[in-house]
C-alpha cells in the first residue's frame, strides 16, 4: 500500500471516473486502474463499481476513502512539521478559510506575511464552513480561519478577532423593516452566515420571502440594489455604509457577536505558529486567554505557542 496508490484512489473517489482521475494526477488511465486494482487485492473487498459511464464507490470504498484522506493529510502534515522544525521561515502552510474571511481578512494578511517570509510555501483553500473544518479534521489544512470550531474537533484555538453580524439594506427598506415581512437575500446553505440568519428568523418564527445568492459579494450587491435585507459581517460592508448605498437596519436582537477564530490542529507546526504570531500583530486579533481549554473545550493558544520550539520573530530581508 503506497502513497501513490492512496492518492490515485482518492482522486478516483473525488472525480468519479478513471479518465478524470488520470487528468488530475497527470498519469495514464491504465495507471489509475492498476493502482485501484492493487488496493482492491490488498484489502480483499471491492472498492468501486461501474455506474453508467463512471464509477461509484462501494460502501467499503466510501469507508476506506475517508481513512485514505486522513493518511494522506497526516503525511503532508508530517512533512510540513519536519520542514518547519528545521526552519519555520522555509516551511509549508496550508490555510483554509470560509469565503467571508478569505475576502475580508486574508488579502492584506497574506501580502504582509509574504513580504516578511517569502520562502514559506503557502496554499489556500476557500469553502463553506463544513468543508474547511473537514479539511482540518482530515489533516488537509494546518490553520482554519472561520467562526467557532465545532464541538469535538481536535483543534487549538490560536487567535480570535471580533466580528459583528448586522442586518443591512437599501435605505428605502430600512424604514419599514420587519423580520417576517421584509424580503431577505441570503447565502447558500452551508454558509455560516446563512446558518446564523436562519437561526435568527427561526427564533422569531419569521418566514419572510428569501432570495438565495451564491456569494458574499452577490448578497451585498443584491441588498444594495434593494432586493432585500441581508445579514452580513459589518467588516464586509464598510464601503457601502460609508457611501450610503446600505444602512444598518434597526433589527431586534442585533448585532450578533460571531468572532473569527484562527484554529490549528492538536499540535500546530512551527510554520503555523509563525503565521499566528504575524496574525496577532494585525489590528483586532488577540490570543485566547490562558493556556487551558477555551469555553468550547479546545486548547488555548498560550500552551501551543509556548510549548513549541520558538519560531524566529524577525522577518527575512
Amino acid at each position: 500500500m503506497t502513497e501513490a496508490r492512496l492518492r490515485t484512489f482518492v482522486a478516483l473517489a473525488d472525480t468519479g471516473s478513471v479518465r478524470a482521475a488520470a487528468r488530475r494526477l497527470y498519469v495514464t488511465e491504465s495507471a489509475v486502474s492498476a493502482a485501484v486494482a492493487a488496493l482492491t487485492r490488498e484489502l480483499g473487498v471491492p472498492l468501486v463499481r461501474k455506474e453508467g459511464r463512471g464509477l461509484r464507490l462501494t460502501p467499503a470504498g466510501t469507508a476506506y476513502a475517508g481513512y485514505a484522506r486522513q493518511v494522506l493529510g497526516l503525511l503532508e502534515e508530517g512533512r510540513a512539521a519536519a520542514r518547519g522544525a528545521a526552519d519555520p521561515g522555509r516551511g509549508t502552510l496550508r490555510l483554509a478559510a470560509v469565503t467571508t474571511a478569505a475576502d475580508q481578512l486574508l488579502p492584506e494578511l497574506l501580502a504582509s506575511f509574504r513580504g516578511r517570509w517569502p520562502d514559506v510555501e503557502l496554499t489556500l483553500e476557500v469553502g463553506p464552513r463544513r468543508q474547511v473544518w473537514s479539511s482540518l479534521a482530515a489533516h488537509e489544512a494546518d490553520l482554519v480561519l472561520a467562526g467557532r470550531p465545532p464541538a469535538g474537533l481536535a483543534a487549538t484555538v490560536l487567535a480570535r478577532r471580533p466580528n459583528e453580524l448586522v442586518v443591512v439594506g437599501a435605505p428605502h427598506l430600512a424604514d419599514g423593516f420587519t423580520p417576517a415581512g421584509t424580503p431577505w437575500v441570503m447565502r447558500e446553505p452551508g454558509s455560516g452566515t446563512r446558518a446564523s440568519a436562519d437561526a435568527y428568523l427561526a427564533e422569531r418564527e419569521a418566514s419572510p420571502p428569501r432570495l438565495v445568492l451564491g456569494s458574499n459579494g452577490a448578497v451585498i450587491a443584491g441588498a444594495a440594489a434593494g432586493l432585500g435585507v441581508a445579514l452580513v459581517s459589518r467588516d464586509a460592508v464598510g464601503a457601502e455604509l460609508d457611501a450610503g448605498r446600505l444602512v444598518v437596519v434597526d433589527a431586534p436582537g442585533m448585532p450578533l457577536d460571531r468572532p473569527w477564530h484562527a484554529v490549528g490542529g492538536a499540535a500546530p507546526s512551527a510554520t503555523t505558529l509563525l503565521f499566528v504570531r504575524h496574525l496577532l500583530d494585525a489590528p483586532g486579533w488577540s490570543a485566547p486567554g490562558g493556556g487551558g481549554p477555551d469555553r468550547n473545550g479546545h486548547e488555548g493558544a498560550a500552551e501551543a505557542m509556548g510549548g513549541s520550539r520558538a519560531a524566529p520573530t524577525a522577518g527575512r530581508d
